[in-house]
C-alpha cells in the first residue's frame, strides 16, 4: 500500500459513520484508499450526536421502507466483524395525532408504506399505547403503530467495528486532523491539500456530514442547507422495569414549541439506568455548523423536560448529561438524502461522488457500498433516483477558490 504522503485511487473526505463505511467498501475491492478527518476519529462534532440511533423501518415514503429492508443484510455482514450487537432490538413505535405531517413523515402514510412492502407492523390506540408502552395523558384521538424489528444502533460499536476493519484492510489509511484547505486538479487527478500535506487520488468521496459546503465551496459550489442544533438529554429511571422501544411522537406545534419528541431504550453502552430523550425541532436554525453549541437550548430543554413529565411515568423529569444534535438539513423538497456526482460545472466531475444532508445512520453499511459503486464503477444496482439532485440544485458559490 502507498505511504500517507503517497497516491491512492479514491480520497475519503470526512472520517464520521459514512467516510468509514465508504473506505471499508472500497478496500473490499481493493481501491488504496485514505480517510481524511478534519477533527480526531470518533468525535462528537459530526452529524448528529451521542453513540445511540434509531433503526427502523416506519416512513412515509415506500421507497425509503425499502431501502431499510436493503440495509439489512449489510448490517448482518458488518455484524460479523464483531461480536458486540450492534443492533439492540426493541422495536419502533410511532404514536400522536393521526393528522400531523413532520419532518419525519406522517403516521397514516407510514402504514401505507409498510403495507406496500410487506412489513409487518400493529395498529394501535391510544389506551393500547398507555397500557403497553407505559406512557400517559395521551389525548383519545391519538392512534400508533409498533414495529417490532426497530433497533438502537450502537453507533459506538458500529464505528469502532469499521475502523477496525479497515485498519486491519491492505488497502486504507486513517488520517486525522486533516481538514482539507484546498482541492486543485492536474491531468485529471485531484491533489488535496491538507496542514499533514497533499495527497492525490483518482477519485473524491465527499462525506464530511454538515461540514459539506466547507468542502464543496472549494470545487465552485454549494448545497442549500439548513442547519439544526437540536437539544438532548437523559432522564433517570425511577421504575426499574420500565422500557421503552425507540419512539417518535407525533404533535401539532404549541406557539413557539413544535411539540417533536422522540426517544430511546435504555442501553448498556449509553448512561445505564438512563432513558434519552430528544426534542424534533429547533427554536433557532443556524446558517452554518460553525455556529454549532453542546449547550441546548433551554427553551427547547424546558419544552422536553415538560412532555417528559407528563407522558412518561417512571422517569425522573429533571434532564441530565445534556447535549446537542447538530444535522444539516436540505432545502429541496422531497430530498432528504443528497446522493449524487458533483455539477457538471466542475471539471471532471463525474469522479466526484457526494453524500449530504438528512439523518441516515440506519443506511450507514448500505451507503458506504452506494457510495464505493458510484466512485468505482460510475453507478449502482441500488435505486438512488430519489437522492440524486442533478445540477439544478447544486449552486455557485462565489466565495470558492477555483480549481486549476
Amino acid at each position: 500500500m502507498d505511504s500517507i504522503s503517497g497516491n491512492y485511487d479514491v480520497i475519503v473526505i470526512g472520517g464520521g459513520s459514512m467516510g468509514l463505511s465508504a473506505a471499508y467498501h472500497l478496500g473490499k475491492r481493493n481501491a488504496r484508499t485514505l480517510v481524511l478527518e478534519q477533527f480526531t476519529f470518533f468525535n462528537q462534532l459530526g452529524s448528529s450526536a451521542g453513540v445511540s440511533r434509531q433503526f427502523r423501518y416506519p416512513y412515509t415514503e415506500k421507497y425509503l421502507v425499502k431501502m431499510v429492508k436493503e440495509s439489512v443484510p449489510f448490517w448482518d455482514e458488518l455484524q460479523s466483524h464483531t461480536s458486540q450487537p450492534l443492533l439492540d432490538k426493541v422495536g419502533t413505535l410511532w404514536f400522536g395525532d393521526p393528522t400531523v405531517h413532520t419532518s419525519e413523515g406522517n403516521i397514516g402514510e407510514a402504514e401505507k408504506a409498510l403495507t406496500a412492502e410487506n412489513v409487518p407492523y400493529t395498529k394501535l390506540t391510544a389506551a393500547q399505547i398507555e397500557k403497553q408502552y407505559l406512557f400517559k395523558n395521551l389525548p383519545a384521538n391519538y392512534t400508533g403503530l409498533f414495529q417490532p424489528d426497530g433497533a438502537s444502533i450502537n453507533l459506538k460499536a458500529t464505528l469502532q467495528t469499521l475502523f477496525h476493519q479497515n485498519q486491519k484492510s491492505g488497502f486504507v489509511t486513517l488520517l486525522e486532523e486533516a481538514p482539507v484547505s484546498n482541492i486543485a486538479q492536474h491531468h485529471k487527478r485531484f491533489e488535496v491539500t491538507t496542514p499533514q500535506g497533499k495527497f492525490t487520488a483518482d477519485k473524491l468521496v465527499l462525506v464530511p456530514g454538515p461540514y459539506i459546503d466547507n468542502v464543496i465551496n472549494l470545487l465552485g459550489f454549494n448545497i442549500a442547507a439548513t442547519y439544526w442544533n437540536m437539544t438532548s438529554a437523559y432522564y433517570r429511571k425511577t421504575r426499574l422495569d420500565i422500557q421503552y422501544p425507540t419512539w417518535f411522537v407525533f404533535q401539532q406545534p404549541v406557539g413557539d414549541n413544535g411539540n417533536e419528541v422522540y426517544g430511546f431504550p435504555e442501553v448498556g453502552w449509553d448512561h445505564p439506568g438512563y432513558i434519552r430523550v430528544a426534542s424534533d425541532f429547533v427554536l433557532n436554525p443556524l446558517t452554518s455548523p460553525e455556529q454549532r453549541t453542546s449547550i441546548p437550548n433551554p427553551q427547547e430543554l424546558a419544552y422536553t423536560a415538560a412532555w417528559v413529565r407528563q407522558h412518561m411515568p417512571g422517569l425522573h423529569p429533571e434532564p441530565e448529561f445534556t447535549s446537542t444534535c447538530m444535522v444539516a438539513l436540505s432545502k429541496i423538497s422531497n430530498k432528504e438524502l443528497i446522493i449524487d456526482f458533483a455539477p457538471p460545472s466542475v471539471p471532471n466531475h463525474e469522479n466526484i461522488v457526494i453524500y449530504a444532508t438528512g439523518w441516515a445512520a440506519k443506511f450507514v453499511p448500505l451507503l458506504g457500498k452506494i457510495l464505493s459503486d458510484l466512485a468505482l464503477d460510475g453507478s449502482t444496482p441500488f435505486d438512488i433516483s430519489h437522492f440524486k439532485t442533478g445540477s439544478t440544485y447544486f449552486r455557485t458559490a462565489a466565495r470558492a477558490e477555483p480549481t486549476r
